[in-house]
């Protein structure tokens, strides 16, 4: 090997000194290459086995050397030389294929405008050709579809008149009739609890969740209730894409100069024309996470002053927009109630406290079970009529303070044994909506129980019941030290199913 290592010194000096020569103009190739030979056979023949290996080794990567730079070379040539040169005239119908595709664009995006606006004309009885002829069709209006239901309604607000049939009416009484509605004319059936329950959750809140197995009615019922009302409702159906606001509201198109307005934003506009009810229905709600798409309103919704329910459409206000506009923005009328849909399975997002805390929730487990009932007619009111029922329910059916005082006991036995608390905003649903639920028809208890199933027990299914078992036991029996063995069956129930998950 110390050969090896004599014959590499001696090769690296003549290569240095045959390049320095090189420089100089002294050098000649072919008598270097001569040299390096004798260098080589003159140590060749003692270089042993471990000098053989390194001497291969040392020829390998040097060849690797040459044909790694004679690649770099090969590349930078062929990329100089062969570079594909555009010529000018290519160029330029490039650019025209370009304006050309920009073009048709534009004219798919006007066209896909057109049939929304004949679509929103059919619903709202319009001639097909009413908004797309002449001047409309040239129109620089950035809202077409709201712009549409401007003229539809030649900027008047509409006034719904009461039927001689419902100015004596009460909660109890529209609750039968639209159970009678509901199977008489759409084959819909309902137990009376189930419309009672409905009927309070609206007034209690804006926000209702129907929850339940596919095929048990959820989005039936606020269907059947636009038709009650004779003012459909709304159908929006929420996409698994939805991330923020812009899904539900639409957004201004900087390529088209329009806004897109959406199912939903074209609903709560329509709304601040009339004075019914109206339900907008968010179908499969929990397809996305609600308090992405719909956290605006969710916290509009907490406000106490409802002047204040106001959303930002488009932050740039123009002249020409819709008339009920007001610097960009639209005012949330209080006629309308958002009703959500939302299946329980492997494809749907879990609905979160923070939706549950601000909505009213009804579970469909069940089918409705077929009954006779007459014939009954829709019962179109104004929202008015309606929300004085609710606000005189409040005052005539209070929820009594021996019964608040049970149910603060309630409170204090499931902080001390589950650490939850019921929360401002809970209490203050329970004192809406008790006194609704006794007008629909119910009972105070009955009431109480509702609420606690849905909005205390609900939380304990994110427990580990498993280790939770003797406290259920002590809870069902609180509930009958309270409220006697007779009551709470709701609840009771669901304290049931909570003992059979933690098996």
């Amino acid at each position: 090997m110390n050969a090896y290592f004599s014959y590499l010194n001696e090769m690296l000096k003549q290569i240095f000194t045959n390049i320095g020569l090189i420089f100089k103009g002294q050098g000649n190739i072919a008598t270097d290459f001569a040299t390096y030979h004798q260098v080589f056979a003159a140590h060749a023949g003692s270089f042993g086995p471990d000098g053989w290996i390194l001497f291969i080794l040392m020829l390998l990567f040097l060849i690797g050397i040459v044909a790694a730079l004679f690649l770099l070379v090969y590349f930078l040539i062929r990329k100089i030389i062969f570079r594909p040169r555009t010529k000018k005239g290519e160029e330029e119908k490039m650019k025209q294929e370009i304006q050309r595709l920009n073009l048709e664009l534009y004219d798919a995006i006007r066209e896909k405008d057109k049939i929304l606006g004949l679509k929103t004309n059919e619903r709202n009885g319009l001639t097909p050709g009413a908004s797309l002829s002449g001047e409309e069709e040239e129109s620089d209006k950035r809202f077409v579809r709201l712009d549409m239901i401007d003229q539809r309604y030649n900027g008047e607000n509409i006034v719904t008149p009461i039927p001689d049939d419902a100015k004596d009416m009460d909660l109890a009484g529209i609750c039968e009739r639209f159970r009678n509605f509901a199977c008489s004319q759409m084959k819909l059936y309902y137990t009376l609890d189930t419309v009672r329950f409905f009927f309070a959750a609206m007034g209690t809140g804006k926000l209702i969740i129907l929850e339940g197995i596919s095929g048990t009615g959820k989005t039936s019922m606020p269907y059947a209730m636009g038709r009650f009302f004779k003012h459909g409702a709304y159908i929006c159906a929420v996409q698994p894409s939805w991330r923020d606001r812009s899904e539900l509201l639409g957004y201004y198109n900087d390529f088209t100069h329009k806004f897109t307005e959406t199912d939903f934003l074209t609903a709560v506009y329509e709304a601040s024309y009339r004075d019914d009810v109206n339900i907008v229905v968010l179908d499969e709600m929990n397809l996305a996470r609600i308090e992405y798409y719909f956290a605006e309103f969710l916290s509009i919704m907490e406000m106490p002053n409802k002047d204040e329910w106001i959303i930002t459409v488009i932050p740039g206000p123009r002249e020409d927009d819709p008339k009920h506009f007001k610097d960009g923005q639209l005012l949330i009328g209080q006629n309308i109630y958002f009703v959500g849909t939302a299946n329980n399975d492997d494809s749907t997002f879990t609905i979160t406290d923070k939706v549950y805390d601000r909505a009213m929730s009804l579970f469909f487990d069940n089918k409705g079970y077929a009954f006779e009932a007459p014939f009954t007619e829709p019962l179109p009111i104004p929202y008015s009529l309606l929300d004085n029922l609710y606000q005189q329910a409040k005052k005539d059916y209070p929820v009594s303070q021996e019964t608040l005082d049970k149910f603060n006991q309630l409170d204090a036995y499931v902080i001390e044994h589950f650490k939850l608390a019921f929360g401002n905003r809970i209490m203050k649903q329970i004192l809406g909506f008790v006194p609704c639920y006794v007008a629909c028809g119910g009972t105070e208890i009955g009431g109480i129980d509702y609420v606690f199933k849905i909005k205390i027990l609900k939380k304990f299914e994110v427990l580990n019941v498993g280790f939770l078992r003797d406290e259920l036991d002590g809870l069902e029996a609180e509930l009958t030290r309270l409220f006697g063995a007779s009551e709470f069956p709701l609840s009771r129930a669901k304290i049931n199913d909570l003992k059979k998950m933690s098996k």
